[in-house]
């Protein structure tokens, strides 16, 4: 039926044959060209977490102190004196959570947030992919007090305060703005590797993932230029700060490094088995958590540099250690959990 659908098409013409011939063979070669383009792409392997016994637990056996709705897909966190935000890029909005009434609070609308959230100055900074923006809001109520021309370059980066400034990745090409905190300009552009797209504040530097070049890039925000590179395991994402470190989840192989936050010392590497795309991790109640989809809490012992439990399940995505709780995203069940864990404090 094709043969002859596409004879008649060209109505038996000589140039008709040569027109098709040429353009099977240029299918071809773009097919070959995309099949050779995928070859050069990195694999990362699935996650297995870890498999030493006594490590793994159900993470249904961790009963919520409360749980959150939370419409669209609640992912970034960010921790303020009295709730947490969280965002929603699907349905447009920013949510707060109070953390002494377990209620939903404030709903701030901001166009596809996204690239994180971070709390400074006494603000809510939000980054909007859909408004390619930067926008300012107060901490507590959610009005909105400012948007700045800085849109975030990468939907999975990240933004951070320190310095007296906003810091946030805003071009593809891997520019760092600093957005001064008291006139909500952009006042200094700083180059950093291509692929640099998560940053966070921390010994009185800004420090960078940079997922293509396998680095942690340390950023002097008394000379706004990059001072230093600490080779990390491959494909690093997300940043939490605890214990004089600056801890990277490396999407590549699922270890975590463990950066000297002030001399950019790499001081340990620590296997999660949290390999692939997604995921975070956070500082707080004397230990580091990290999430991932299939393993929504990895705990590590910053004393022994190693994983102390891990509690698999459904849930996960952003995680966060506040008011003496683990709040924990759960984006496809529209969800966030408040969560009592033992030991933790």
């Amino acid at each position: 039926m094709l043969r002859k659908n596409v004879f008649s098409f060209f109505g038996f013409h000589p140039a008709g044959y040569e027109c098709l011939r040429l353009s099977v063979l240029s299918l071809c070669v773009s097919a070959c060209t995309l099949a050779g383009a995928a070859q050069t792409e990195p694999v990362i392997p699935k996650a297995t977490g870890i498999l030493q016994p006594g490590i793994r637990h159900p993470v249904s056996e961790l009963k919520p102190d409360s749980e959150f709705p939370v419409s669209g897909q609640p992912d970034w966190l960010a921790v303020t004196d009295n709730g947490i935000w969280v965002s929603s890029s699907n349905v447009n909005h920013v949510v707060r959570l109070d953390a002494k009434t377990n209620k939903v609070g404030a709903v701030i609308t901001v166009d596809k947030p996204c690239s994180g959230l971070a709390v400074g100055f006494g603000s809510l900074w939000i980054p909007s992919c859909g408004g390619h923006s930067l926008v300012r809001a107060d901490a507590e109520s959610g009005k909105i007090q400012a948007t700045i021309s800085a849109g975030p370059a990468d939907s999975e980066g990240g933004i951070t305060t320190g310095a007296g400034s906003v810091w946030l990745v805003t071009s593809a090409s891997s520019e760092l703005d600093r957005v001064d905190a008291e006139t909500n300009t952009v006042v200094a552009r700083i180059q950093l590797p291509k692929g640099s797209f998560n940053p966070i504040f921390a010994g009185g530097f800004v420090w960078v993932a940079s997922n293509l070049g396998n680095a942690l890039v340390q950023v002097d925000p008394k000379e706004n230029k990059v001072v230093s590179s600490t080779a990390l395991g491959p494909k690093p994402r997300f940043l939490t700060v605890g214990e004089g470190s600056v801890w990277v989840l490396n999407q590549g192989d699922g270890t975590v490094s463990r950066v000297d936050s002030v001399t950019g010392k790499l001081l340990a590497t620590i296997p999660t088995g949290l390999s692939g795309l997604g995921g975070e991790i956070a500082y707080g109640g004397g230990s580091v958590w990290a999430t991932l989809f299939g393993f929504p809490i990895t705990r590590i012992d910053p004393m022994q540099n190693k994983v102390v439990r891990q509690w698999t399940g459904k849930g996960g995505d952003s995680i966060r250690f506040a008011h003496g709780s683990l709040w924990l995203t759960f984006l496809t069940g529209a969800k966030v959990w408040r969560i009592n864990v033992p030991d933790a404090k």
